[in-house]
């Protein structure tokens, strides 16, 4: 390769690194503005009865084996 050649190479990446940091600049704000954000409680290891209407003591369980076979009628 020439000097030439080797210079000019140089140049292009040069000019396409300062492109790059221009274009890309507005697009990775770095505002210092200052951000809210909604925080959750704390988990607490303490476990609350559930609510009787949802879960009352008269409800069907899902979690039992049930068989239905065909009646003589």
């Amino acid at each position: 390769m020439k000097k030439t050649d080797i210079a000019m190479i140089i140049l292009i990446a040069a000019v396409s690194i300062l492109v790059a940091y221009f274009v890309t600049r507005p697009l990775l704000n770095t505002s210092s503005e200052e951000v809210k954000v909604k925080t959750i409680e704390s988990i607490s290891s303490t476990v609350q009865d559930p609510d009787p209407t949802i879960f009352n003591s008269n409800a069907i369980n899902p979690a039992v084996e049930v068989q239905i076979t065909p009646s003589n009628q």
